[in-house]
């Protein structure tokens, strides 16, 4: 190792190495980039002579941590319109479930879509990753299950894609086809999972669109049934499966998603304790959404305690959207995770990077601070990691850096 593209130094690092150590850390350590991946990692002194002598391009941390890059594994930020009333209408007493059975909820952010033009879903989706992208966030997947429709399903994905050339993130793909019954199936159930199943995913996968296909399980959503075609087509498209698994009530999404060796389910409040059991079989990630549960005003927490009994990796992620969690900064979703939900500030930050990448199936390639990997990083202006999910609505973010690419620093 005689140089390197980029050398990062004067820093403490938060690896996230799950090596029994508290957050991975380094202190006094530094990073050597080379081809967009880490080369080396460790404390400086140890540092390679040869590398510190020549790099081609070197970065003075300045005492600040180092962490991978976030990555935020449930959003649905590619959206038209925005739903303020119904925040109005649920403090006036109505339940989420009730406006979605007036014809408002998912569908009022359906009609909304349908009619913006890729460009104004461009540019809005774009304000809203860049804002994600400037606290940390290197990695998003974003859905589409606006569109409920082939054509708007398939422009929804085609935007995510474009707003992964546009910004320094990386952006995974999930068709959501089955997010809930449009309006024109309201008596034909049977004919839109036909819809979901023998046009949209098969367009997804044959275009590229789609890294994953998702379901919404629950009353006001898909039957397990009707869920379970939808995996199965997937399945034989070869697409990876995820579930919004419940969160409602307890229809046995977790189970469902088991069954299917789904990546994860998300939500989760009402998981029952066989259901999580046989997430812990199986490998599927749980994904906690506390901005979702914040702002549905609470109710039943998720069985975390089971969760960590049962040894069921627990994820972290914004559910950015209009209607249940319209939240775009992450660092305030780790800080719900831990009053909310009972994580340790390590265990959230963990939920944001090296299990959340797992969610993804991206674990070999993110998630940590170490030789190999892409080199996704963030760079914080604390004096411990613990505080980015203590201070509630700051932005200690100083920079990113995204495939081996230094962002532009912050100031102020």
């Amino acid at each position: 190792m005689s140089s390197c593209d980029l050398l990062i130094r004067g820093g403490h690092l938060a690896t996230m190495v799950a090596n029994g150590d508290p957050y991975g850390v380094v202190r006094d350590g530094a990073i050597v980039i080379d081809s967009g991946r880490i080369s080396w990692v460790g404390p400086e002194a140890e540092l390679p002579p040869a590398v510190a002598r020549t790099p081609a391009a070197s970065w003075n941390a300045r005492g600040r941590w180092v962490t991978p890059g976030l990555v935020d594994c449930h959003t649905h930020l590619v959206f038209g319109g925005n739903r303020a009333s119904e925040f109005e209408a649920r403090l006036g007493g109505l339940t989420y479930e009730e406006i979605a059975r007036a014809g408002g909820g998912i569908l009022s952010t359906v009609s909304a879509t349908r009619a913006a033009s890729d460009d104004d879903l461009l540019e809005t989706g774009r304000a809203r990753l860049s804002a994600m992208c400037s606290h940390g966030v290197t990695t998003a997947e974003i859905k589409s299950g606006y569109g409920l429709e082939l054509s708007t399903e398939l422009r929804m994905l085609r935007v995510a894609r474009e707003l992964e050339a546009a910004l320094p993130v990386t952006v995974q793909t999930s068709l959501l086809g089955a997010h809930t019954l449009p309006p024109e199936f309201k008596k034909d159930r049977d004919g839109y999972v036909d819809l979901v199943c023998t046009e949209m995913i098969p367009m997804a996968a044959s275009e590229g669109l789609a890294d994953a296909v998702d379901a919404f399980c629950e009353r006001i959503a898909f039957t397990p049934e009707e869920v379970g075609r939808v995996f199965e087509a997937a399945e034989a498209h070869g697409l990876p499966v995820r579930l919004h698994a419940d969160q409602l009530s307890d229809l046995g999404g977790a189970a469902l998603a088991a069954r299917h060796g789904a990546r994860s389910a998300d939500h989760l409040e009402h998981a029952s304790e066989d259901g999580v059991r046989a997430m812990a079989d199986a490998g599927t990630v749980a994904v906690l959404l506390p901005g979702a549960f914040h702002f549905l005003g609470g109710g039943r927490r998720p069985p975390v305690a089971s969760m960590r009994a049962s040894g069921v990796e627990v994820a972290v992620a914004s559910d950015l959207n209009p209607g249940t969690s319209p939240v775009v900064a992450p660092l305030v979703v780790l800080n719900l995770a831990c009053t909310l939900f009972g994580l340790t500030p390590e265990q959230a930050l963990a939920g944001m990077t090296r299990v959340a990448a797992r969610a993804l199936g991206l674990e070999d390639e993110i998630g940590t601070l170490e030789v190999g990997k892409k080199a996704d990083l963030a760079v914080w202006d604390v004096r411990e990691p613990a505080e980015l999910s203590y201070w509630l609505g700051a932005n200690p973010c100083v920079r990113t850096v995204h495939g081996g690419i230094l962002g532009t620093e912050r100031v102020g």
